[in-house]
């Protein structure tokens, strides 16, 4: 029998939660005995809001590289993940907020736009005013995402300066997606009063849509994102193409955005490709996490157990591959995930300011 796409999502998604309130039962009977030889650790993985691609991912991830009892090593060709790790994809406001949290040692990781983690670690940009976040580190980049502005089909809004005098959802207050709908907006020539902007998280716009209460929303998303999945199969929508003036200036003023493609057929009736802009989604890490946990959570993120998990997330899991771990990596790498990338042969020397600057001193 043929099972959707989404049902083979939800599949993998319901996976992770029972795997881990299993992992939970486990963990309370192995405390309680002298058998149990390998010390639990607990590492937080800072996604978005749920409606939103990070936190899918973030599920997905977690699954892959827990394994809270003993058990064989993904080195060792057994079962994978690590060893000890119970991981957990933590619901959070998205990019913004998962720097912060890791740079205040507050997350041990989370997921990021390559853009934004630049700005915070420079302390330029939107965190301008907040100074550098040295402590940032990447463990490797996971997927490309694409602004989407989605309209009804039968909506007059052509072209991004066609949402002058309407009402946008333009991503929750502290999120990846609020930071790039005002520059996408600016590049646009649209000010604060040119818009009514509604600073909504995915699912609560995708609400909104569908109640007529709103005349567009952006979402910064790997596709498909699954808020605008959800919303495609309940009303007619259509994608607003980020092209010609607006896509060339937002390129110019920011290196790390690149031109993209949402392709025909990912979402309902949308049945053209979509041109837009994007950016890469980071796995950002605090750089104080013990190179060893992160060089053996890269590996088992890169792993093949991993990879089947991944599969079960089409289209966007085929993107989720060590070919392109290094993509869009816009701040140093990790000491233990530098350490993985060079033992299976990656180039990160070439990498600009991809290696962290302390060094390990047991490679």
């Amino acid at each position: 029998m043929a099972v959707s796409p989404r049902e083979t999502r939800r599949w993998v998604l319901n996976r992770y939660w029972r795997s881990l309130a299993c992992a939970s039962l486990l963990f309370v009977v192995l405390v309680s005995s002298v058998a149990a030889q390998v010390e639990t650790r607990f590492f937080r993985i800072g996604a978005a809001a749920t409606g939103g691609s990070f936190f899918e991912i973030g599920g997905v991830v977690a699954a892959a590289i827990s394994s809270p009892v003993q058990g064989s090593a993904c080195a060792s060709g057994g079962g994978c993940g690590v060893p000890g790790l119970v991981a957990v994809a933590q619901a959070t406001q998205g990019s913004m907020e998962n720097l912060r949290l890791i740079n205040s040692k507050q997350l041990e990781s989370g997921f990021a736009q390559a853009d934004l983690a630049a700005m915070a670690y420079s302390g330029t940009g939107a965190f301008a005013q907040e100074g550098p976040m040295p402590r940032l580190r990447i463990i490797g980049s996971l997927f490309p995402e694409a602004l989407h502005i989605v309209v009804r089909s039968d909506s007059p809004i052509r072209a991004i300066e066609d949402l002058a005098g309407k009402t946008v959802a333009v991503g929750e207050a502290g999120s990846g997606t609020a930071v790039n709908a005002k520059l996408l907006l600016a590049a646009a020539g649209l000010g604060d009063n040119d818009v009514t902007r509604r600073n909504l998280r995915p699912s609560q716009a995708a609400a909104e849509m569908k109640a007529g209460t709103l005349d567009a929303m952006i979402l910064a998303g790997g596709y498909p994102v699954p808020a605008i999945q959800e919303l495609a199969t309940a009303i007619p929508v259509r994608l607003v193409p980020v092209v010609g003036d607006v896509a060339a200036k937002l390129g110019k003023e920011f290196s790390l955005y690149t031109s993209a493609t949402i392709p025909a057929g990912i979402y309902r009736n949308v049945d053209t490709d979509t041109a837009s802009v994007g950016f890469y989604a980071l796995w950002v890490v605090d750089a104080d996490i013990d190179a060893d946990l992160v060089h053996d959570i890269t590996r088992a993120v890169w792993s093949d157990g991993a990879a089947k998990l991944f599969a079960g997330i089409d289209p966007i899991g085929k993107q989720i591959k060590l070919a392109n771990a290094l993509n869009g990596v816009s701040l140093p790498l990790h000491p233990g995930a530098a350490r993985f990338y060079r033992e299976k042969g990656l180039a990160i020397d070439k990498l600009s300011g991809a290696d962290d600057p302390k060094k390990e001193t047991t490679e």
